[in-house]
């Protein structure tokens, strides 16, 4: 499983025109289910998004997860973190997890994060996004539960 972190000041996701999230402070995830993918990974990635020490914490320290500052969570599923790119010029999605069984991992995702307390928006599973974010720092973080 693979997750793309932004810290971020604001962020927004819109879908066939309408907005389906839109959070202040907090982290935009963007998220992949590898072929593969068990429990177990899905317990690292929610995990580390609801623990990663990447707020201030008031003197100028990387030291508080986003329950810590009781920010928000915009998840947006994105298959296309699974492009493999070492052969040719066209990335290969080979490895992303089938579309029924991602949705799946996606919608688990998406729940136990709620169940840690995190405030979380979505995105819209298999549509075309247009996400808008302002990357606070900037951080960005890459998270793979294998590696």
């Amino acid at each position: 499983m693979k997750a793309l972190l932004q810290r971020v000041s604001s962020a927004s996701v819109e879908a066939d025109g309408q907005v389906s999230g839109n959070i202040d402070t907090g982290l935009v995830v963007f998220f992949c289910a590898m072929k593969g993918d068990a429990d177990k990974d899905l317990d690292y990635i929610v995990n580390k998004v609801a623990q990663l020490r990447i707020f201030d914490d008031g003197q100028s320290k990387m030291n508080r997860s986003i329950l810590d500052i009781h920010g928000s969570a915009l998840v947006i599923p994105q298959f296309t973190l699974a492009a493999a790119t070492r052969r040719g010029n066209r990335p290969s999605f080979e490895e992303a997890e089938a579309p029924e069984k991602a949705k799946d991992l996606y919608e688990e995702f998406v729940r136990r994060l709620k169940g840690r307390g995190a405030h979380v928006q979505t995105g819209v599973f298999a549509a075309t996004m247009a996400v808008s974010l302002v990357n606070y720092g900037p951080v960005t973080i890459w998270l793979d539960s294998r590696a």
